[in-house]
């Protein structure tokens, strides 16, 4: 009894030996723990790089901060209008339809609507969209956010694969603007459905259900 109760004691004293951890995917950065690595100065356009230079004491790490991090701005990101949107009003309001549809959101859907026209968006785009249609035919940028959106949106997560079409089409910078731009819309549409949003008079209800 006392050797087995030696034995015991002998191994609780043993240090403990560390568990393999499961590899992470090729994509995932060591530092951030994510696809996004930590930004540099080439990352970002003029005004971001200056003010990217004047938070010296920014280490990147895990979490939100070194995403948002890509877009270090005094944040105009073109809220109504997209006139003022690092991405462009065009794809400011694209990006901003998508987020109206998926949450069905028709305050949203019948004010960009028109301004997305007003900024150059195309309106079998435009369609596309409202109705739900394959992207195909569309320029692989324009079918590249889309399908971004909807992924994003319907399944959570999306893949390296669309991903990386998503940085290659638009770069790390615009591609979160894009984001949150969505992420913008998203939060507002989600409280206006919550409290019954109805249109004023004088707007035409331009967004049509979609059977699911």
């Amino acid at each position: 009894m006392r050797m087995i109760l030696f034995c015991v004691l002998l191994l609780a004293a043993l240090p403990a030996i560390p568990q393999d951890r499961t590899p992470l995917p090729r994509d995932i950065n060591a530092v951030t723990l994510s696809r996004l690595p930590p930004v540099t100065a080439a990352d970002l356009d003029e005004e971001g790089q200056r003010l990217l230079a004047a938070r010296t004491n920014f280490k990147p790490a895990p979490g939100p901060t070194h995403v948002t991090i890509y877009s270090p701005r005094e944040l105009d990101l073109g809220i109504p209008s997209g006139e003022k949107s690092p991405v462009g009003p065009r794809y400011f309001q694209l990006a901003v339809l998508i987020m109206a549809r998926e949450i069905d959101q028709q305050y949203e859907w019948s004010a960009h609507e028109p301004a997305g026209r007003r900024q150059g968006l195309e309106q079998a785009v435009i369609d596309v969209v409202k109705y739900n249609r394959d992207v195909a035919g569309l320029s692989e940028k324009d079918a590249t956010l889309i399908t971004f959106g909807r992924t994003l949106f319907r399944e959570h997560r999306v893949s390296s694969e669309l991903w990386e079409k998503m940085v290659n089409q638009f770069g790390r910078q615009r591609t979160v603007q894009l984001m949150m731009i969505m992420g913008d819309y998203f939060r507002v549409g989600f409280m206006l459905n919550a409290i019954d949003q109805h249109l004023p008079p004088e707007r035409a209800a331009l967004l049509p259900p979609l059977t699911k």
